[in-house]
């Protein structure tokens, strides 16, 4: 069955959530060590993170997870077209010119837009428009991030032509189940592949990010404060609260009771909104996926016995939910979700059903 196109799946005005991943060329490791080559390439994971933390600041998209491996990575974004539509026609150039600008420091980084380049997209309807609509574009992101790794991973191998896949890969999460199932697939990618022991040695992911900020908050919490310096201190607790390690990822926790609604844009800068997508605390995530691990991974079958009480909520019993992190990339194509989700869905061009696998629908049919 023919894959259907990423513009029957995705609406751009609407908000949408989605596994992507791509991989390089010919399957070979060029983002971590090359057995081909002997060479070592970890530094290039550096650089997707780097790139990863800028593109969360300027575009209209919230980074829920990510991992990088020897060979592919995997990110989570949910698109914010509401977000973007706050945005003034100035702000929309402000953001694209920092992307793509027409002038960099010695150093490579873009140079604040001017006046003149700045009016040269908000004074325009028909490219203003555009770039708004490419701002909380995932094809765009994507786009942008390739093509930037690939650029400069041939200059540093002298080689030309593709580094990356022709298409990037995207999975539309449909519901909460989904989207858990898929955040615990990507967080757990490096204990999977056997290149990570536990959850605080994964490197260059996202849950790596989360407990390093927690790790951090706890340390600044116990910091002793005295009366004479009380008021400075709490102002470099507030100051570094601000630039934690995993402020470009947007929260774990969403309590849809309680959180305000709309677009709720980031206050910070460093990501494009302060909107949670799970409803669990951080703590809770953390500690799930560290039982996940331990189910799936050989030798640390015996260390858990009780199920988290999130599984229970979502109706998922151990084994199923094991199966959906493990497979997860394998069970769903275009459309992650239970059947009665995806089943009530339609592609917003064609309107035609969306396919989900036998095995996919098995699953989550007994276990809902």
């Amino acid at each position: 069955m023919s894959r259907m196109a990423r513009c029957e799946i995705f609406d751009p005005d609407e908000v949408a959530i989605a596994h992507v991943y791509t991989r390089v060329c010919r399957r070979c490791f060029l983002l971590g060590d090359d057995p081909f080559s002997g060479k070592n390439f970890d530094h290039r994971k550096v650089w997707i993170e780097e790139h990863l933390r800028q593109f969360a600041s300027f575009f209209g998209i919230d980074l829920l997870g990510f991992s990088i491996l020897s060979d592919h990575f995997h990110l989570i974004l949910r698109s914010r077209p509401d977000v973007v539509a706050t945005w003034s026609d100035e702000e929309v150039a402000r953001r694209w010119l920092m992307l793509c600008p027409h002038r960099r420091t010695a150093d490579g980084s873009p140079m604040t837009p001017a006046d003149p380049e700045i009016k040269s997209i908000a004074g325009c309807p028909v490219k203003r428009a555009e770039i708004r609509q490419r701002l909380s574009s995932f094809s765009w992101w994507m786009r942008l991030l390739c093509q930037r790794v690939a650029t400069r991973a041939n200059r540093e191998d002298e080689q030309t032509g593709r580094f990356f896949q022709d298409r990037y890969h995207a999975t539309r999460l449909a519901d909460e189940a989904s989207l858990l199932a898929c955040a615990a697939y990507v967080d757990l990618n490096p204990i999977r592949a056997a290149i990570a022991e536990t959850l605080e040695q994964s490197d260059h992911t996202s849950v790596q990010r989360r407990i390093e900020a927690l790790v951090e908050e706890a340390a600044v919490a116990r910091e002793p404060c005295s009366e004479a310096n009380g008021g400075e201190a709490d102002d470099a607790r507030s100051r570094r609260s601000t630039i934690r390690g995993d402020a470009f990822l947007s929260p774990v926790s969403i309590d849809e009771q309680f959180d305000p609604v709309g677009p709720c844009e980031s206050a910070s800068g460093k990501r494009c909104s302060d909107k949670g997508f799970l409803a669990m605390r951080a703590a809770d995530y953390l500690e799930l996926l560290d039982w996940t691990a331990r189910q799936t991974v050989p030798g640390k079958h015996r260390t858990a016995t009780g199920v988290p009480p999130i599984l229970v909520r979502l109706g998922l019993d151990r084994a199923t939910w094991c199966e959906l992190v493990k497979d997860f990339g394998r069970l769903f194509c275009s459309v992650a979700g239970r059947p009665g989700c995806v089943d009530s869905m339609r592609c917003h061009r064609t309107h035609r059903r969306y396919h989900l696998r036998r095995r996919a629908r098995e699953l989550l049919t007994t276990s809902g």
